[in-house]
């Protein structure tokens, strides 16, 4: 029997909130939503949570619902839960706290139909540049707002800074930073006096990577980013515009997850001499993603220890960002680029924004 709870269609004049996504960051919505309506702060109320097995209605009990919605054996509907969501209407809001594709390809009909998306799925405005296109029709046609502020640097002030700037009449010449917050770790850390396949261990078992590191040190994720900056910035760059090295070796990434860690060891001897090049010529090993007009890449490079991009530290991203008014001497945007909280946090501010436009 499915666990889908079927919604009451009554008219209704307040608009609602929906949660698609139970795992970690959704979790920290539901803790920093309730805190802030203790505060009263004015959010609209959580009307229902979805994951890919089940949707509950919060009738005032977020938590619990999430507890249910996380413990859900999966349904045999054709149909995902989180399909309920056709029951959203022209002023609701529908956060996507999720990495799903299917989730993101619902974005511009959401849109099309008023409803306010927000999210922290980058597939939406960083995959398909067609499927980026159609949001930005959807939203521009509709009046229904797009948070994405979630999607790159979870909430720092970089898409923002970046539209301003392009509102305001300035070039974009170049932007380039540390764009993942686990890559940035990995490298704030890293001696070349101890494996790289152990701070990777490390930085797995203290949540910093995903629990197949290679998605991080693939640079896919940083790919993504970089192309919603790219887009933020006026360049409608397509996933293939952009170069990636990987670090992660061929044999390596064929492996299947359960032989991983002993293969880890494939990553010592490439990161070691890298480190010991860079060392020797002064400078610090940094994981960017860089675009101009001209050309965007994601890989590892080597900085001399004055780069704006040398600075930070644990999984801060840092951005340079340079234009007309910015040439020589960019604007630097650092601060805690991941973590579930802060990404709650990034969420629920553009949650925030919309509902106090209503």
């Amino acid at each position: 029997m499915s666990t889908v709870v079927r919604l009451a269609t009554a008219s209704r004049t307040a608009p609602k909130l929906a949660l698609l996504g139970t795992g970690v960051v959704g979790s920290a919505f539901v803790a920093r939503y309730q805190r802030l309506q203790d505060r009263a702060l004015p959010l609209p109320a959580l009307a229902w949570l979805a994951n890919s097995r089940a949707l509950h209605a919060c009738e005032g009990a977020a938590q619990q619902a999430l507890d249910n919605a996380r413990l859900a054996t999966a349904g045999n509907d054709a149909v995902p839960p989180w399909a309920e969501g056709e029951a959203l209407r022209a002023g609701d809001i529908v956060v996507d706290a999720t990495a799903s594709d299917s989730v993101a390809d619902r974005h511009a009909e959401w849109l099309s139909r008023g409803v306010h998306v927000v999210t922290a799925n980058k597939l939406g405005i960083g995959g398909a540049l067609a499927r980026a296109q159609a949001i930005g029709r959807a939203r521009t046609e509709s009046g229904a707002r797009y948070g994405d502020a979630a999607t790159v640097g979870a909430g720092l002030p970089l898409l923002r800074s970046l539209r301003a700037l392009v509102a305001g009449g300035d070039r974009i010449h170049r932007v380039e930073g540390v764009l993942s917050g686990s890559l940035a770790w990995l490298f704030n850390h890293y001696d070349g006096m101890r494996a790289f396949s152990g701070f990777v261990r490390q930085a797995r078992q203290g949540g910093y990577t995903e629990p197949d590191p290679r998605l991080d040190l693939s640079g896919e994720d940083v790919r993504r980013k970089l192309l919603i900056l790219a887009r933020a910035a006026g360049l409608p760059l397509q996933s293939e515009d952009v170069r990636v090295d990987s670090l992660v070796p061929a044999d390596l990434a064929a492996l299947p997850l359960s032989d991983l860690d002993s293969a880890l060891v494939h990553l010592d001897a490439p990161l070691a001499a890298r480190f010991k090049d860079a060392y020797r010529n002064g400078a610090r090993l940094r994981f960017l993603g860089r675009f101009d007009a001209e050309r965007a890449s994601v890989g590892l490079q080597a900085l001399p220890l004055d780069h704006p991009l040398c600075g930070g530290g644990g999984t801060d991203n840092r951005v340079a960002i340079y234009s007309d008014r910015y040439p020589e001497q960019p604007l630097v945007v650092q601060g805690p680029g991941a973590g579930a909280e802060v990404t709650a946090a990034a969420l629920l501010d553009d949650v925030l924004a919309i509902s106090g436009r209503a």
